[in-house]
């Protein structure tokens, strides 16, 4: 298995491609070992001192670090745990413990959002090893929330309010604001 590595916008994360898929069709975010009893893969990375959070993507694994360590002591670790998981035939995340989105009845606006945030934003910021996942529009706000290489990146703001924020104020005009979840 050969796994290319990217960087990311956040220094601090990098964007991992093991060439199979990781976790098509959804994502996953992990940011204590605690939380990663629902997939081998996370723990498996988790156990390496010095991660602090991982982001399962549909082909991709963004894994950031804390300050005090540097990615040439994490990076053979990590490349060995990506390929020790994958070779071991257990599943990324464990099925039984997969949450299923809420599909109950949204607004227009709300379907709009998500549809636009989905073909226009979603595919660009997994590029930079990230995700953007909706989380409310109330009176005018959208609620969205930063994951993976994305949270904490030092651009996520311009990002959200220069580019989503204006693109969705184009849209849509019930869009006034783009707020980050907290």
């Amino acid at each position: 298995m050969f796994i290319q590595t990217e960087d990311t916008p956040n220094p601090a994360t990098l964007k991992f491609i093991p060439g199979v898929a990781v976790l098509p069709g959804d994502t996953a975010e992990f940011v204590s070992e605690e939380a990663t009893k629902t997939s081998p893969l996370a723990k498996r990375i988790f156990a390496i001192d010095g991660v602090v959070s991982v982001f399962l993507s549909g082909d991709f694994i963004a894994i950031t670090k804390n300050d005090a360590s540097e990615w040439f002591s994490l990076k053979p670790s990590i490349l060995a745990g990506i390929m020790e998981h994958f070779a071991s035939g257990l599943p990324v995340m464990e099925a039984s413990s997969q949450e299923s989105e809420e599909a109950g009845e949204e607004t227009e606006t709300v379907q709009q959002i998500k549809h636009l945030l989905d073909t226009r934003v979603r595919p660009a910021v997994a590029m930079d090893g990230g995700d953007i996942t909706f989380h409310s529009f109330d009176e005018g706000v959208v609620t969205l929330q930063m994951r993976g290489a994305c949270q904490g990146c030092p651009s996520s703001t311009a990002t959200l309010k220069m580019g989503i924020e204006n693109m969705l104020r184009h849209y849509i005009p019930e869009v006034k604001e783009v707020r980050p979840y907290e």
